[in-house]
Formats: structure tokens, C-alpha cells, sequence
């Protein structure tokens, strides 16, 4: 059969990846490339081999999905498709700056689609089922579409981002950003530094200890200095600070680093007097943007069960809930990118 591109989604645990190379090395398929990939159901591990002759693309599927893995695809591969990644994602970035009118075929290339095609209008924000739709300004965009494996939220990233390089800048993204309550109190909303750990301890413990224990767990009733520290080390995160009309600190949010490539957590702790006033929606939206912006591909929330207020702000920005293995705990999961996190049907393979 020679080379195939194959793709897999698995539980997102140690040594599940193990046992698929095992399944494709058990029928004789060497491993030439391998990316992993966060989609809107989990993990998708994607690999080109070169096969033995004789392979049926249909055998490497089933044999995949009886080892743990699910929606899985195999499609014929090339070889250029063997070029390194990087380095393939800036020639082409090199080579649209040169020809910008090239949009379309340069997206097409990047995620190895049949088809794109320029849309406007209406048409621009809507984004059909198995397609791919790549804004470029207002009410414009690239739709893209290929045949056997569907895009993942990582391929979306990467064409939003060769996008966004290749625009004319937007200017200076500001450190700092003024946001607006409901009530049309303006609060400003920055990066905590170092000058804020004093302001921030002093907000914990102004919270309640049920809001203490909504963030944490737990009741917390006081920030470590090794805790504060992490919340302004930038090889950890970003923490943004919320200041209230008397400059005092009403609120925290978080985008915590993670080990599943372009995911990040999220947590908010609101001091109870603010609550309840667009707050927390705010701080939401600003994170969401700045994800965007470091190229990020999802963001999880780990939450109490019984924190309906967290649970009802989340899925309003799109997130999808999903149980985990403590029933006091379930964990919500929000692309940036803005676009539809829908459950994907049931699990089946397919070759072509």
C-alpha cells in the first residue's frame, strides 16, 4: 500500500499511546511521522507509516480502534507530507507575504486540503459541518474542505495563525485593557506583577470561605508566598489582576501551562461584593483573546458539580462539559478560536 496518513483519538492517560504503535508495528508499519493534536473530544494522535504491500487501510483501522483508539481515519499519503512541520509552516508563510493573494492555496497546502475557497458576506461567519472556515477580516474568509479526516481544533489554530501573520498588524496589543460591568463600572483589567502580591492577599481573604472553596477546593484561608510567586512566573502562566475605581484588586483569572500541546487551564476567584455584576464574563472574554493570541487550542476548567454559577458562565462561551472520574468534579472545555465545540457522532473508522 506504501504510505498512509492515519489519524486516532485516545484516552488521554500513560501508555495508551504505547499500545497503538505497538498494533501498527504488529502488522508491519513503520512509524515515519507523528504529531499529536487536541481536537474537540480529546487527544488525536496522527501518524504517517509506510506499509508493507498488500495493506488494507481498512485492517490498520480496525486494528487501531481494538486497541483503544476511536474516529479513526486512514487516508494515502505522500511523501512531501514527510516535511517537517515548522519548517514547511514558514515557507509558506515566506510565500504568501510575497503574493497575499495566494490565501487560499497557501491554506490549502498548510492543511493538506482538496479544496478552498474565498466566501463573503453572511456566508463568511457560518462554518457547514466538515468544512473549515478561516475569517480574514470582516465578512470574509477562506473555506477549505477535504475529504477522509476531518479538521481538528489544532489544524484551525494553525490556519488562524498563518492568517494573522500574514495580515498588516493590528498595532501594540495593549498590556492593560479597561472593561465595562453591566452596571457600567470600569474596572481595569492587566498582568499581575510583582508590586500586587500585598493587594491580591488581601482580596483572598476578604472572599468568602464558600468562594475560597468554589476556586480551590478547598478553603484556603490564605495565600502562601510560593503560591503568589507562581501566580507572576511567566514559565508557569499569566495571571491577570482586576482593579477596581480605588485601584484595589476585586478579582484573579488564570491561564495555567499544561503539558497537552496548546492547552492551557482556567480559574477566576471574585471577591463576593463583585460577583454576580459581569465580572466574571468579562475576565472570561479577555482570556479567550489572549489564548487566541499565544496560539492556544483549548482551555479546560476543572469545577465543583455544584458550581452552577462557574458551570452557566463557561458553556455560555461555548464550553463543553464533561464528567470526570470524581463525581463531585466535572471539567469544562472552551476553544478560543470561537468556533463550535459540538460533540462529534459516534466513533467509527474509516479508509479511503
Amino acid at each position: 500500500m506504501g504510505l498512509l496518513r492515519i489519524r486516532t483519538e485516545i484516552e488521554d492517560r500513560p501508555g495508551r499511546l504505547a499500545v497503538l504503535t505497538a498494533a501498527l508495528a504488529a502488522r508491519g508499519a513503520n512509524i515515519l511521522d507523528l504529531s499529536v493534536q487536541v481536537d474537540t473530544e480529546g487527544i488525536v494522535d496522527e501518524f504517517v507509516v509506510d506499509c508493507p504491500p498488500h495493506t488494507e487501510p481498512g485492517e490498520l483501522g480496525v486494528a487501531l480502534e481494538a486497541a483503544g483508539g476511536v474516529r479513526t481515519a486512514v487516508v494515502p499519503a505522500r511523501p512531501q507530507d514527510l516535511t517537517d512541520e515548522p519548517t514547511r509552516a514558514l515557507s509558506l508563510l515566506a510565500r504568501l507575504r510575497a503574493d497575499p493573494r495566494a490565501l487560499p492555496e497557501t491554506l490549502a497546502e498548510l492543511l493538506r486540503a482538496d479544496e478552498a475557497v474565498w466566501v463573503s458576506g453572511p456566508a463568511a461567519a457560518q462554518e457547514p459541518a466538515g468544512l473549515l472556515t478561516v475569517p480574514v477580516g470582516q465578512l470574509r474568509a477562506v473555506r477549505l474542505r477535504r475529504t477522509g479526516l476531518p479538521f481538528t481544533a489544532t489544524e484551525a489554530a494553525r490556519a488562524d495563525a498563518l492568517v494573522r501573520a500574514a495580515l498588516p498588524p493590528g498595532g501594540v496589543v495593549p498590556t492593560s485593557r479597561t472593561v465595562q460591568l453591566r452596571d457600567g463600572t470600569e474596572i481595569i483589567v492587566r498582568p499581575m506583577g510583582g508590586r500586587d502580591h500585598e493587594p491580591v492577599r488581601a482580596m483572598h481573604e476578604r472572599c468568602s470561605t464558600e468562594s475560597r472553596r468554589l476556586r480551590y477546593f478547598s478553603v484556603k484561608p490564605f495565600l502562601p508566598q510560593r503560591v503568589l510567586e507562581v501566580f507572576t512566573e511567566p514559565s508557569r502562566g499569566l495571571t491577570l489582576v482586576a482593579e477596581g475605581p480605588d485601584g484595589s484588586i476585586l478579582g484573579l483569572a488564570h491561564l495555567v501551562h499544561v503539558l497537552d500541546p496548546g492547552v492551557a487551564e482556567l480559574a477566576f476567584l471574585v471577591e463576593d461584593d463583585w460577583q454576580g455584576r459581569g465580572l466574571g464574563r468579562a475576565l472570561t472574554g479577555l482570556l479567550l483573546v489572549l489564548a487566541r493570541e499565544r496560539g492556544l487550542v483549548e482551555l479546560r476548567a476543572t469545577v465543583l458539580s455544584e458550581n452552577a454559577r462557574m458551570r452557566r458562565l463557561l458553556t455560555a462561551f461555548g464550553g463543553r462539559v464533561r464528567r470526570t472520574e470524581d463525581p463531585g468534579v466535572i471539567e469544562v472545555k472552551l476553544r478560543p478560536d470561537g468556533r463550535s465545540a459540538a460533540v462529534p457522532g459516534k466513533a467509527r473508522s474509516t479508509a479511503c
